[in-house]
């Protein structure tokens, strides 16, 4: 039976780290040494403290002499295990993003209130009424809940413990309030007041609907003018460079020919405009890397906002969210919409991010068929408009009866389209599940 030998390691940045050094046979028999980081000095003052976070590891590696028994596992250290195994450096099964996420919620929500108790004390009801009076968000009460169970799958893969108590744990993730959404009059505000990089930022934001980290991880050679198309090949979080989302993610993104001319604007005021540079790169770091989001959102976005008399809170999915609305609006077919927000699933198209323009705010606007917000620029006057086209594809103009026929049109739908959809459900039953089934059962009766 192994114990392994535990040492504090110093390093050149940073605080001291707890090393543990053990030896196993590989394939062909030899002996091979390991190691593996515990944890800082700061988060395991003695070595007492760091043997108690190693204990399920000596478990796994003494398994086949001995085995522990599910009592004597605690949240804690069930939790060291987890971080060991799935929140590592080198294990590439999460992203970056997911990482610090889940180690945010397990220092600051799951540690303090479940460190000292045994997996068997865990019960169903006790975290249920423990959820419930956290003082945060249903949805951030949902994700503290399914990391809760992911942990558990965890010590049962590992043979750890032999049940999941949390999957019969009850936790709504429904919204207290509809997202934020921008109609077009507050849009053409925003882009008149701001300069010419936030302006580019914005406009790219709403006339695509890229996510915050697809937008800044964008590079001059991801970006066909020619062609008028948009590769999304990365993401960046928290500065770190990282595959997409998901796999629907790194589809082209489609470019309109007046964005196009949009952007064309932007390298003429950029140092860095290399193929392998970023297209919104830092100069405070030579071309490095990319603006930080959330400042120019806090620094410039923001104030802007409210200088024009916008009252909304504006995030940069504030944008993606206005997208999915105006594409909606406009009459696009939903297989289309999830195609150019780049969803995995339609559920997430329709039910997330697309909200119902009612009659008031869509004659407010004043808009029509919203399809784009583009810039001019000529001279020293900088032109914001807003294009409206029908669902043939034509730009409208300002013929009598036109506009109004189109914002009807923008509501309902052209009679072809609610047509087909619905024969189109009746054939195929829909893309997510048992919603449009549903729908099918009403279309019939």
């Amino acid at each position: 039976m192994q114990h392994g030998s535990l040492a504090l390691v110093s390093r050149k940045e940073g605080p001291a780290v707890w090393q543990f050094r053990w030896s196993e046979k590989d394939l062909h028999g030899a002996r091979v040494q390991r190691k593996r980081v515990i944890g800082t000095v700061e988060r395991y003052l003695d070595e007492a403290c760091a043997r108690s976070a190693i204990a399920v590891l000596l478990a796994e590696i003494n398994s086949d002499k001995v085995r522990m028994g599910p009592r004597s596992i605690t949240v804690a250290q069930l939790c060291d295990h987890f971080e060991q195994r799935e929140l590592a450096r080198e294990n590439t099964w999460r992203s970056y993003s997911t990482k610090k996420t889940y180690e945010a919620y397990l220092t600051r929500w799951i540690l303090p209130h479940w460190r000292h108790y045994e997996l068997a004390e865990v019960r169903t009801i006790q975290v249920e009424s423990w959820l419930r009076r956290l003082p945060l968000a249903k949805s951030s009460c949902a994700k503290i809940r399914n990391l809760m169970s992911v942990l558990f799958n965890h010590a049962r893969r590992y043979e750890l413990f032999d049940r999941n108590p949390i999957c019969l744990v009850r936790q709504s993730a429904k919204r207290r309030r509809p997202p934020t959404i921008l109609m077009p009059a507050e849009i053409k505000a925003l882009v008149d007041g701001l300069g010419i990089r936030e302006r580019t930022l914005v406009l790219l934001a709403v006339s695509t609907g890229l996510r915050q980290s697809e937008l800044f991880g964008l590079k001059w050679g991801d970006i066909d003018l020619d062609q008028y198309t948009m590769n999304v090949t990365r993401s960046i979080v928290y500065g770190v460079v990282g595959p997409c989302k998901t796999e629907s993610s790194q589809k082209p993104v489609p470019v309109h020919p007046r964005l196009a001319d949009a952007l064309s604007d932007w390298p003429q005021q950029c140092v860095y405009t290399k193929p392998d540079d970023w297209v919104f790169a830092s100069r405070r770091y030579r071309g490095r890397r990319p603006y930080w989001g959330q400042a120019i959102l806090r620094k410039y976005v923001r104030p802007v906002a409210q200088k024009v008399g916008i009252q909304k809170c504006i995030g940069w999915h504030t944008f993606r969210h206005t997208y999915s609305t105006l594409l909606r609006s406009v009459g696009t077919e939903f297989k289309v919409m999830q195609e150019l927000l780049r969803h995995s699933t339609l559920r997430s198209t329709l039910d997330v991010y697309t909200q119902a323009i009612t009659p008031a705010k869509t004659c407010s606007s004043g808009s029509g068929l919203v399809v784009g917000v583009f810039v001019r620029s000529e001279g020293n006057v900088t032109t914001v408009w807003l294009q409206r086209e029908d669902h043939r594809g034509r730009e409208l103009t300002g013929q009598k009866g036109t506009q109004k026929r189109a914002q009807k049109r923008a509501l309902l739908g052209p009679r072809w389209f609610r047509h087909n959809s619905r024969k189109w459900f009746r054939k195929n039953g829909g893309d997510d599940g048992t919603r449009t089934r549903g729908l099918c059962r009403d279309s019939r009766s």
